[in-house]
């Protein structure tokens, strides 16, 4: 299969250009309305939307081109000036999860209806957006085979991921990104208001910016923390404060003469709490801190001279700025070894290494695991599994510290009491400390609780008597900022209102035709069912490899290599029975249901990536199979194409049923989505034949 044809270069092109713009919205928008940090699905559900009734209206409106980019210019501007139209600190209309202050607390109706209403008014406005873009590939699909177009659609597709993938790695700004993805959309509209709004876009993204930098997660912002003692670093990240780099050496505090008696006490205060995991053991060998940050902990155990730490940190710019700004320089001592990698990672990696202590610092994300999952980043640091990892790496006579930003309520302090008990079989010490409203929970290997706790300088905490009957995170249930016994209002009326406008929207596109050829039924299920398995393929293989934003790049970019070979494989074998390949899709579905990944996790790095992307490669390619077949039987692929992206909005809202009955139970649900897919099928050739016979 080749794209040397300059027309079907172009439909590479477009592919390109709404990949990338899709990928840079689900960034630019997480960094200016703090709330999609939390929820950026939302924005890959607009794309999805917008793309799929976009290609349906593509061979009728092709003219709609011609909006993408002005469209997208209301959209920059509104994005860009977010800070002073005050959207960045916009509340999610729901308490029962937790987004670190993002929660809407009051629950008047007037504040809750605004809420809602801002959430869905963005989401159109991204969804208008897709939608002219997505006219482009629709009215270029209906030029060629269907089978071909979508090969190019899927180069294209994967070139923009790696063309985003490059640029998160270089560390560039918005403008680079909205560069990048818009650019593609001059070639098809070369008026001169899209070259006008070309460079608006442009100048909103670089307004955006100020003088943050950014990572492959977050924007970062550097101040000053005037308000506090000795003026420290403070690092905020999408908005949200992070963490403050504290110089807490001992000549500083002894020694600083500007310090008032109270700083001089608070800073004391400080230097017990990230010290006390250090100083629950005699032995000082090694010391693991997950959670690394800025270099706090890491300083902490070198003052309570352990002879080798080891400090892990997913984000590679967050350990830049602690080894270029942390005034006691721990990142530069030769003891301390600073690894970036995800922490769960790290625990499987490693599993035969020992540490005299091992500590969770304040690790909490402000963004999300994925743009396909509604699962944080470190989703699965904070499980029985991940917290029973950590618990092997312990020596004897060592001890595990878990410290959090237990604030939300004595629910969520419950659920992580409870969660280290059924990890370690040790009931652990609680500790509130007085930095940032923490609790720490201390746990030691052979040593008794009571021991423990007599060399704890802080009075203890203890669970409520409902920690006994919390749910606690699994991998199978990761969800650690539930709130137990609180019905999802805002969700379940945001998903509501989502659905409304994906069926309002399908009937404004396909009309009377939704019930007959135009809508493609088969379709629209499989891309529903598909969305769901390509969620747990990056989720899963996250698990097993780390859930850095590598590694999700590359499951994205396997994913759509692995679409293409059965794109291919279509073309070249032409299989007329598909019940074959349905039945081989079950077979791997229930294996993938059937195989948990910690049944992985103790073999090596090669082993589990190559058994792990088996397995998760295998739907992938037998689901591929099924949709070019089907593609290429349709006698309306544009539309069938927008039918099977509007089956992925659907799919996308059924991923938060994972909330309730867990990731595991996701294949089920597409498992039973292929089977009514399969059963659609056969009704199809048995009329198809019946026609033949009659005739």
């Amino acid at each position: 299969m080749t794209v040397s044809r300059p027309s079907t270069l172009r439909i590479v092109l477009a592919t390109f250009g709404i990949l990338s713009l899709e990928l840079a919205l689900i960034r630019w928008t997480s960094q200016q309305v703090r709330v999609f940090a939390y929820f950026n699905n939302l924005t890959l559900i607009a794309a999805f939307l917008g793309m799929g009734l976009g290609l349906a209206l593509g061979e009728r409106r092709p003219s709609l081109r011609h909006w993408t980019l002005p469209l997208l210019l209301i959209l920059s501007a509104i994005l860009g000036m977010s800070e002073k139209l005050r959207l960045v600190y916009l509340r999610f209309p729901d308490v029962s999860l937790v987004l670190w202050g993002g929660e809407q607390s009051t629950t008047g109706f007037r504040r809750f209806l605004l809420s809602v209403l801002i959430v869905l008014a963005l989401f159109m406005l991204i969804l208008t957006v897709f939608i002219c873009a997505g006219t482009i590939v629709g009215d270029l699909f209906t030029k060629f085979p269907p089978l071909r177009a979508y090969s190019a659609d899927l180069i294209g597709s994967l070139i923009g991921v790696l063309a985003m993938t490059l640029v998160a790695a270089l560390g560039t700004k918005p403008a680079v990104w909205l560069a990048l993805a818009a650019a593609p959309f001059l070639y098809f509209s070369r008026r001169a208001l899209s070259v006008l709004s070309f460079i608006g876009i442009i100048i909103f993204g670089w307004y955006s910016a100020g003088a943050a930098q950014y990572s492959p997660y977050y924007r970062v912002e550097v101040t000053r923390a005037d308000e506090l003692p000795g003026r420290p670093v403070r690092v905020a990240v999408n908005r949200d404060n992070f963490q403050l780099i504290h110089d807490l050496s001992t000549e500083r505090i002894t020694q600083d003469r500007q310090l008032s008696e109270s700083d001089r006490l608070r800073l004391i205060a400080f230097d017990a709490v990230y010290g006390l995991p250090f100083r629950m053991t005699a032995n000082r060998r090694r010391a693991l801190i997950v959670g690394g940050g800025t270099g706090n902990d890491a300083a902490a155990a070198l003052r309570n001279h352990f002879r080798e730490v080891v400090s892990v940190e997913i984000d590679p710019l967050i350990f830049d700025i602690g080894r270029k700004q942390h005034p006691e320089r721990p990142y530069e001592d030769p003891r301390t070894h600073a690894i970036v990698n995800d922490a769960r990672a790290y625990f499987e990696q490693n599993s035969r290494q020992r540490f005299d202590v091992v500590s969770f610092g304040f690790l909490d994300s402000h963004a999300m695991f994925s743009s396909m999952s509604s699962l944080r980043l470190e989703t699965y640091v904070y499980t029985v599994d991940s917290i029973r990892s950590a618990w092997r790496l312990v020596e004897p006579g060592g001890v595990l510290a878990v410290t959090f930003a237990a604030y939300p309520g004595e629910w969520i302090s419950d659920r992580l009491y409870a969660t280290v008990l059924e990890a370690t079989g040790v009931q652990p010490v609680i500790v509130p400390v007085p930095v940032h409203f923490g609790k720490m929970y201390i746990v030691g290997k052979d040593v008794s609780p009571v021991i423990l706790s007599q060399r704890i300088p802080f009075p203890k905490g203890q669970p409520t008597p409902e920690a006994q009957y919390i749910r606690v995170p699994t991998d199978d249930w990761p969800f650690l900022y539930i709130r137990p016994n609180t019905f999802p209002t805002g969700y379940i009326v945001v998903i509501g209102g989502l659905l409304l406008i994906g069926l309002f929207g399908a009937l404004a596109v396909f009309g009377k035709e939704i019930a007959t050829t135009r809508f493609d039924a088969p379709l629209f299920l499989m891309g529903a069912a598909f969305l769901l398995i390509e969620t747990r393929s990056v989720v899963e293989l996250s698990l097993l490899l780390g859930s850095t934003w590598f590694v999700n790049s590359a499951v994205f970019a396997g994913i759509l290599v692995m679409a293409f070979l059965a794109n291919l494989f279509v073309t070249w074998r032409q299989p007329k029975m598909l019940t074959p390949f349905f039945a081989a899709l079950i077979a791997s579905l229930l294996l993938n249901y059937l195989v948990r990944p910690a049944a992985l996790l103790n073999l090596g790095l090669t082993a589990r990536a190559t058994l792990g992307g088996l397995l998760n490669a295998l739907p992938v390619f037998f689901a591929g199979v099924i949709f070019s077949a089907l593609f290429s039987r349709s006698e309306h692929p544009s539309a069938s194409f927008g039918s099977n992206l509007l089956g992925a909005v659907v799919g996308g809202c059924l991923e938060y049923l994972s909330m309730f009955i867990g990731l595991k139970a996701l294949v089920m649900v597409a498992l039973c989505l292929y089977l009514v897919v399969l059963l659609l099928v056969q009704q199809r050739e048995q009329r198809a034949m019946a026609l033949r016979v009659s005739g």
